[in-house]
């Protein structure tokens, strides 16, 4: 049996049995015994699942069904992209354009809609980055992981009210694939100060259910980066390789 219809079953297996994260995939030989196949393809099988987080092999204590997470898809969307800059390719700018889609078909959705408490953390949120562009952060290379961690609980805190977790986990993906990359390939930091303003803007429009105020306020903001990104990909990457070396 090919490797692949070995992991198809065994996925297939947790599917049938609704086990949820967490729970014992059956022993080696039982898995022998249900796929009909010798120890060495059950345990590539299981090694290849592992690698996609769909099972968890604990060495001493059993095979258990994996986190599931997007974790493979964000190493994967990071290597593709800082591999493709490399080649000359604008593929930090082509991840930026799918993350932006994501947000401006979403935020319209929002305007009006968020809950009190969470438009109460957007503001202390936003207030936070206010403090933190009067600072001085965002210069810094620590101050810059400091600033972008505010800037992911901003966006986290925007869309939780869609109360979807797989777009909650997509647009988590994004950000880590993307600020990943950006930290690997260096470039200017955006100015904390639009960064705050830009924030408020976006808040304002989604408190006063203004639904076409928000969309632009979106792309206002992905524009700023795209910019700023644009300007990273027309330097030579090795180059700056070299330079950061």
């Amino acid at each position: 049996m090919a490797a692949r219809d070995l992991q198809q079953r065994i996925k297939q297996l947790i599917i049938d049995r609704r086990l949820a994260s967490g729970a014992p995939l059956p022993t080696e030989p039982e898995l022998m015994s249900y796929l009909g196949a010798s120890r060495n393809s059950v345990r590539e099988a299981l090694k290849a699942l592992q690698a996609m987080g769909i099972v968890e092999i604990r060495h001493g204590f059993g095979t258990y069904v994996g986190p599931m997470s997007l974790a493979p898809m964000i190493e994967g969307l990071a290597f593709r992209t800082v591999a493709g800059h490399y080649r000359g390719e604008d593929s930090l700018l082509q991840l930026l354009q799918l993350r932006e889609a994501v947000e401006t078909g979403l935020i319209s959705r929002l305007a009006g809609r968020i809950p009190p408490a969470d438009l109460i953390e957007l503001d202390a949120l936003v207030d936070r980055m206010e403090r933190e562009a009067a600072a001085g952060t965002g210069l810094a290379e620590t101050d810059r992981a400091f600033h972008a961690e505010t800037d992911r609980a901003f966006h986290a805190a925007l869309y939780r009210g869609l109360d979807n977790v797989l777009l909650s986990e997509v647009l988590e993906a994004f950000w880590d694939a993307f600020h990943q990359v950006r930290t690997d390939l260096g470039g200017e930091p955006q100015d904390p100060r639009v960064t705050c303003r830009q924030h408020r803007e976006i808040v304002h429009a989604v408190r006063s259910g203004d639904a076409i105020g928000a969309e632009e306020a979106i792309r206002k903001h992905f524009g700023n980066i795209r910019a700023r990104v644009s300007t990273t990909g027309t330097q030579d990457p090795h180059t700056r390789h070299n330079e950061r070396v």
